[in-house]
């Protein structure tokens, strides 16, 4: 294998093409180490062992900073190790290793996630966000059910109504059907919108 290419990725950090490939990034020192330079030849078991020993110890903690930061889901932290430029079999590593520890956990994520919102936010809204961050939809699915029990959806409504300090009763026909759009957009469904609002003037 011919190191065909050394591209700076950071003050001291270099990306490593290997045959014309991206393998892996290296610290200048660790190129000094290992004897890489434009041109060299290295053997495929000395890139292996790079991969094995130096990349995939790096990707394991980077993998822990970062859960340390946040939570996240599987799909998040893959994400953010490959920004970090960690090839796939280093990224592939880490997760299953911060997976053996249990610290990434998806149901637990979007229980949490969901327990967390529910109050404010729609059941369409929240499934919409769990997807975009990567969460399976039938782990989705299971946490909602642990969650979110009947009438929500329209307490989540009324909390919408009291912290935006309205008085349904009294407002007009364009606020209203204003506050509806809204809610509507929202994802939150047409009957327990008008239910709420039924009831709030009923009680008013």
């Amino acid at each position: 294998m011919i190191v065909t290419k050394l591209e700076a990725a950071a003050k001291t950090k270099y990306k490593v093409f290997l045959d014309h490939q991206f393998a892996f990034v290296l610290y200048k020192g660790e190129l000094a180490r290992y004897g890489i330079c434009e041109g060299a030849e290295i053997e495929e078991g000395q890139a292996q062992e790079i991969l094995s020993t130096v990349i995939q110890k790096r990707a394991r903690l980077r993998a822990m900073h970062l859960l340390e930061a946040m939570d996240r889901t599987e799909e998040g932290l893959r994400e953010k190790l490959r920004q970090g430029l960690y090839p796939a079999e280093a990224v592939e590593g880490a997760i299953e290793y911060v997976k053996s520890f249990g610290y990434i956990d998806d149901y637990r994520y979007a229980v949490n996630f969901i327990e967390g919102r529910k109050s404010s936010k729609s059941r369409r809204e929240i499934y919409a966000k769990l997807c975009g961050r990567g969460v399976p939809s039938e782990t989705i699915e299971r946490a909602f059910k642990e969650c979110m029990g009947e009438g929500q959806e329209a307490e989540a409504i009324r909390e919408i109504v009291r912290k935006k300090r309205m008085d349904l009763s009294k407002s007009t026909e364009e606020e209203l059907r204003k506050f509806m759009g809204y809610l509507s957009r929202k994802g939150f469904h047409y009957d327990d919108i008008r239910q709420v609002i039924q009831i709030h003037n009923e009680n008013a």
